[in-house]
């Protein structure tokens, strides 16, 4: 028994924010944008309307309808996010209860693996499915990004390159061969160099408790300091030139380990998909994996970093341009804060 993806859809929000928009609140401009991460627009979504719960529901329902089943046969949520509703409780429980499933009290797991948290929640949803423990598995990647940025000058290198947005797949048994492997990694060393650090409760442990404004007193004890807020130490850092010299290295490596766990090789790919993290990382992996265009699927330029949702996403888009057909070889591929990396192999 293998699994394969048997319904597929996605959503992004109506708004939509181009570099030019983004001139009017920073320091940056379009050409610089283009340059640095071949990003021309994003989605925002709407504020007090919209969720990432919500927006994940809605690829959710789309997925599902494809996939042949109703929503009562979904038997096992996996919600894979970095920007949840809430601290706790996480978005599964919020989407089962969107769906208006909560009858079901089928188990709903969260996963914070970031912009591999599909890559993660696939490999999970597969050993599932293999073990015959559940038939209909809902997969959710979804994020609203845009609640959570930093609009001035200083967060500009981070906040250019998100958007919201989300994407779904269900999950089913199959007698062909459906997946081939799934291949994880991670390697917390540089664990800070891409994150989300405040608030948090981390006590400054593991920066220096000084430069978080704790004394001896409060140290650890903390969630939100005042020094936090008044500089402005609550939006994501990341250190791009390290993230990218790490993924295009990383991006390569597992690709290649799917192929080879299956004897096969780069030609025989008939589409990659990679996580849209950067324009330039994707050119390069092709580059170095001798892809042509037709072979790629990038879409970073119209809807920019979605994290968790950037795979689904581009997954549906394929799939309603033609690109995917039964029997074609399928590469999706990912690398992000952690750091984490994984890459799945299919057969569609």
């Amino acid at each position: 028994m293998r699994s394969k993806i048997a319904g597929v859809g996605y959503y992004v929000p109506e708004t939509v924010v181009k570099n030019a928009d983004l001139e009017l609140l920073m320091d940056t401009s379009d050409a610089w944008i283009q340059e640095r991460t071949g990003i021309q627009e994003r989605r925002y979504g709407k504020a007090h309307a919209e969720t990432t719960t919500t927006m994940g529901a809605r690829a959710a329902e789309i997925a599902i309808q494809r996939a042949g089943i109703t929503k009562e046969e979904v038997d096992f949520i996996i919600f894979a996010t970095l920007s949840p509703d809430y601290f706790f409780p996480g978005c599964g429980v919020l989407l089962q209860r969107e769906l208006k499933i909560t009858s079901l009290e089928a188990p709903a797991l969260d996963i914070r693996n970031q912009c591999s948290g599909f890559i993660y929640g696939l490999s999970i949803a597969d050993q599932f499915i293999k073990s015959g423990q559940y038939k209909n598995i809902l997969l959710v990647g979804a994020e609203m990004h845009s609640m959570g940025l930093d609009f001035s000058s200083r967060g500009r290198n981070v906040t250019v390159i998100f958007g919201d947005g989300a994407g779904a797949v269900v999950v089913q048994p199959t007698e062909s061969e459906g997946i081939l492997n799934t291949v994880l990694h991670s390697d917390g060393t540089y664990a800070e160099e891409l994150a989300f650090i405040n608030p948090g409760c981390h006590g400054g442990y593991h920066l220096g408790k000084e430069a978080f404004g704790y004394t001896d007193q409060n140290y650890g004890g903390i969630f939100l300091t005042e020094k936090m807020w008044n500089e402005q130490m609550i939006f994501p850092t990341m250190n791009g030139p390290l993230v990218f010299k790490t993924a295009v290295v990383k991006f390569q490596e597992v690709i290649l380990e799917a192929l080879n766990k299956a004897g096969l090789q780069a030609e025989d790919i008939d589409l990659l998909i990679p996580h849209q993290a950067n324009l330039r990382i994707s050119q390069f992996i092709q580059q170095k994996l001798n892809l042509r265009n037709d072979q790629v699927w990038n879409n970073i330029q119209k809807y920019g970093n979605t994290t968790a949702a950037t795979i689904p996403i581009a997954l549906g888009e394929a799939w309603e341009a033609g690109k995917i057909k039964e029997g074609d070889l399928i590469c999706m591929a990912a690398f992000g804060s952690g750091f984490t990396w994984g890459s799945v192999l299919l057969r569609w």
